[in-house]
Order: C-alpha cells, then structure tokens, then sequence
C-alpha cells in the first residue's frame, strides 16, 4: 500500500495538497510534516496543528531552527532586516536583484531533504509521495529559486535515486499559479479558515506583505471571499 507525506506549513498552498493527498490515499495513509526554521511567523505551526487534526492524519514536527541561525533572512525571528511589503515583482523591481529579503537559504531543499530522510524511516515498507505546495507565482521572477521547475525537477530526481526509487517528489502546483491551487482547494473543500499565510506576527494578517497580496488575488480570482478574514 502506497503512503503519502505532505509538507505542512499551515498555509493554504500546503493545505491544499493534504486535501488532494487524503482523497487519493485516506487520512489513515497520510502523514503531514511540519518544519520550525526559526520563522518569525511560527503562528503558522498552529494553523499545521489544527489542518492536520480537521483531517485527522498523524502530524510530526521537525526543528530545523539551528541551520538557519547564521541567516539574516527577513523571514526569521532572529534577523534585524525589516520585512518589506508590497508584491513580490515590486521587490524584486526595487532591489533590482530576483533575491528579496524573505529568501531563506535553500529553505525548500533542506525541507525536502528532512521530509525525504523521515519518510523513509517512517514508512520503511511502503512506497511514498512526498508532497509540497511550490506554484508559478513563488518562483516567478525568480524570487524563490528553490519553488522553481528546474530547482525541483532536481530534487525531484536526487530523492527518486537516494531512496532507492521508494519516494516520489510530488508538486502538483508547480507550473499554476496559486488562484489554481484555491481552485482545486474550494472544490476539495479545503479548511481555509484554519490556515495561516501572513509573515507577520499576531493573530491577524496584515495584508500588505507579499504573500498576504497573493492570497488576497488567489481568493479574488476564484469569485470568493477569504474564509480566514
């Protein structure tokens, strides 16, 4: 029997491969992964902890805080850069450079790589689909070069031969843009007033950093209201 592992971050795009994971394999042959990098929006591991239990698959939690302690990524607690708002495109227009303040070092890679190495060990016998929410519009630009087609077809490849063909690299997203991913999600019925996608802090998103814009767009394209406003 197949299984399924899906990164979790909590956010929507993630959210929505857990609904297309369970429907395919069954919330008893799903597992979702969660990662604490140090990320100054560790709400976000809230919003994992209750998507995971509306599904009710088992929910892991990995800490990955002390790689990233020498970044001063914008996207960690640690860091003294200030997060900066607007669109993604106006960022990237305004630093004249593809890389924006809220990169993290080859977060996607290491992510992928710790998820790889637990689902081998937590499914020994079984053959497993590794999942991530990587779209167009995070790697357009080249803002996030680890969401990009090349950057995961890579992975994709490097966890196929390391695990001795047992685990596939699945990122059903990665050539849609996330107005898609809601797509799909909506007809899945996909908890969105669970998640979680704001880079700031507190209890409420901003709506002006980068990611709070795109959802904003994502849920206006599909004719709908944002169910977590």
């Amino acid at each position: 029997m197949g299984k399924a592992v899906v990164l979790s971050s909590g956010g929507l795009d993630s959210t929505t491969c857990l609904a297309i994971a369970v429907k395919k394999w069954g919330s008893e042959n799903v597992s979702a992964v969660s990662i604490f990098y140090g990320q100054r929006h560790a709400e976000e591991l809230k919003s994992a902890r209750a998507v995971a239990k509306f599904y009710n698959v088992a929910h892991y939690e990995l800490d990955a805080a002390e790689i990233f302690s020498r970044s001063n990524s914008a996207l960690l607690a640690s860091s003294t850069e200030s997060l900066e708002k607007g669109s993604y495109a106006a960022q990237i227009k305004k630093n004249n450079s593809p890389r924006i303040a809220t990169y993290v070092p080859f977060r996607n890679g290491l992510m992928i790589s710790m998820a790889t190495s637990f689902a081998d060990s937590l499914y020994e016998d079984d053959s497993v689909e590794l999942y991530i929410g990587v779209h167009s519009d995070d790697a357009a630009g080249h803002a996030y070069a680890d969401c990009s087609a090349q950057f995961i077809a890579a992975m994709s490849a490097a966890v196929r031969i390391g695990t001795y063909e047992k685990i596939r690299l699945v990122a059903p997203f990665l050539c849609q843009k996330k107005s898609d991913v809601v797509k799909v999600g909506l007809e899945l019925g996909a908890p969105y007033h669970l998640t979680r996608s704001c880079y700031e802090r507190g209890d409420k998103p901003c709506g002006q950093c980068a990611t709070c814009i795109d959802r904003a767009k994502a849920f206006e394209l599909n004719g709908v209201k944002d169910p977590a406003l």
